[in-house]
């Protein structure tokens, strides 16, 4: 494994965690804003529905397919030179993708900044593990999860206040105002390394070449599973087949390579194949319950982007204060029993967002998504201080690649996975429902004529009177279908949670070094 130079110690920590901060943010609110305004950009471009599907895949690809090669860059090149570079390109990239107006131009530069952000995340562990002095290191590790935890509640907000008081192209103009600060705060704040280009000789090209195509394809097919009908399409198994294939051509490289990119006999022992688990883990169900309870008040209660995103914005908020108050924590607990404390958090959370019913408005949500915020900030943070707890300093960077590909693909499988539990359930729910109207049961029946009654007056006769009322009806059925169908998703994901407390019970206290 490529062994990175001694680290050398900020003499501006706070500037240098604000660069890294900025980093992290940009990257996964690009990201969570494009998705929620994808409707608007394919009406301003003039896409369908079904390559503009392509526009959030594009940014997200490029993310995984850099994200291999990020640390390696960041061993050669060193991780302030490297994250200045990104942090200005990708500046460009969002300030002329509204301008082409045409669905080429927005996925070329959708690829261009998703392959410069994609660098933030990976080299923001390795800055706040190798340059910040010790006592800062829990807290910066704190500051990344409120991060994560912020761009996925925020979103909303900013999509929703952009399209009502400016236009769509300011959905990637705000994120390209914040890179020049993001870069300002790099070039301060983090410490100058010595390049050094004899590594680029030596460099394991084919093992980054067959991990960063062989993930982004991995990454591709379950972006676009759910629309094209999973296996039923042939794009779908291709993008499958040809991505396992390389992930394990690049399996075969690193045993056999003369100076492997990533020894796996350094990076996968101890805890850290139970590690990288739970965090996949973790982001499935973080994602899950992001899709889950913005679609519950869209589809149900017809919320726009603004109104979902005030419910979101009071998730947020309160990541000011626990991202402190977790790193004080971790400084005298042992990270299992904190780690443990916020997936049960996130399981009770998910226990009490079950109890919804068609009458939840947003406020109703509030409780356990406060609870759940608690805790995914608690089960993050803990877990990546945990992750570094087990691993040299001389690792720090190729963990960081790690936890960008395992964060990456946990997230999509998360987002992958409900929406396609979602959309089965509803089926299956509204079935049953239909089923149970079309036998004449006395309570539908009641209900018919009581319809029927109150637009009696409104309708021109007994025809369109019948046609009314089944119309609300079904209306009605579909309703309480996807309701069945969100509750089945959060009864779902509380499994989940108890299957990540038993992975933790299976933890080990971290070696001392």
């Amino acid at each position: 494994m490529l062994r990175p130079a001694q680290p050398i110690l900020t003499h501006h920590p706070i500037v240098g965690l604000l660069g890294v901060m900025l980093g992290a943010l940009i990257s996964t609110l690009t990201s969570r804003i494009t998705t929620f305004g994808l409707a608007d950009i394919r009406g301003a471009i003039g896409a369908g529905f079904d390559e503009g599907a392509w526009i959030t895949t594009a940014y997200t690809v490029a993310q995984m397919l850099v994200a291999p090669a990020a640390a390696f860059l960041g061993v050669v090149f060193g991780p302030r030179r490297v994250l200045l570079v990104s942090s200005l390109t990708y500046g460009l990239a969002m300030l002329a993708l509204p301008l082409t107006g045409t669905l080429t131009g927005v996925l070329t530069f959708q690829l261009l900044a998703g392959l410069s952000s994609g660098t933030f995340i990976p080299l923001t562990i390795g800055f706040i593990v190798r340059n910040l002095p010790p006592r800062y290191v829990v807290y910066g590790i704190a500051v990344y999860a409120m991060n994560v935890e912020l761009s996925l509640n925020f979103a909303a907000s900013v999509e929703g206040w952009v399209i009502e008081h400016l236009d769509w192209r300011w959905l990637f103009w705000d994120t390209a105002l914040l890179a020049p600060l993001m870069a300002l705060c790099v070039h301060f704040g983090m410490p100058a390394e010595p390049v050094r280009r004899d590594l680029l000789k030596d460099g394991d090209w084919w093992g980054i070449a067959y991990a960063s195509l062989g993930f982004a394809l991995l990454y591709a097919g379950l972006d676009q599973g759910n629309r094209l009908d999973w296996f039923n399409s042939g794009l779908i198994t291709g993008l499958f087949l040809s991505g396992g294939l390389l992930v394990g051509a690049f399996v075969v490289q690193e045993l056999t390579c003369p100076k492997p990119w990533i020894t796996f006999s350094a990076l996968f022992r101890g805890n850290i194949p139970l590690l990288c688990l739970l965090l996949v883990l973790l982001r499935l169900v973080m994602l899950s319950t992001a899709y889950l309870v913005p679609q519950f008040m869209i589809t149900v209660n017809n919320y726009r982007a603004l109104e979902v995103g005030d419910t979101l914005l009071l998730i947020a908020l309160p990541q000011f204060l626990l991202a402190p108050l977790v790193g004080t924590l971790l400084r005298h607990a042992d990270p299992r029993v904190v780690m443990a404390a916020g997936f049960a958090a996130v399981g009770l959370a998910c226990w009490l967002a079950s109890h919804l019913t068609a009458d939840w408005v947003g406020a109703d949500f509030l409780p356990s998504q406060m609870l759940q915020a608690f805790g995914q900030s608690f089960a993050m943070t803990s877990l990546i201080y945990f992750n570094i707890k087990n691993l040299s300093q001389a690792h720090i960077l190729a963990l960081g690649a790690l936890l960008q590909t395992s964060r990456l693909l946990g997230g999509e499988l998360g987002a992958a996975f409900m929406q396609t539990f979602v959309r089965v359930r509803e089926q299956f729910h509204s079935f049953r429902l239909v089923s149970d109207v079309v036998s004449g049961g006395t309570d539908t029946v009641h209900r018919l004529a009581g319809g029927m009654a109150r637009l009696a007056a409104r309708s021109t006769g007994p025809e369109e009177t019948t046609d009314r009322a089944l119309s609300l009806l079904a209306a009605a059925v579909r309703k309480q279908a996807y309701v069945l169908a969100y509750i089945d998703g959060f009864v779902v994901i509380a499994w989940f949670i108890v299957g990540g407390l038993l992975l933790i019970a299976l933890l080990r206290p971290a070696p001392k070094q």
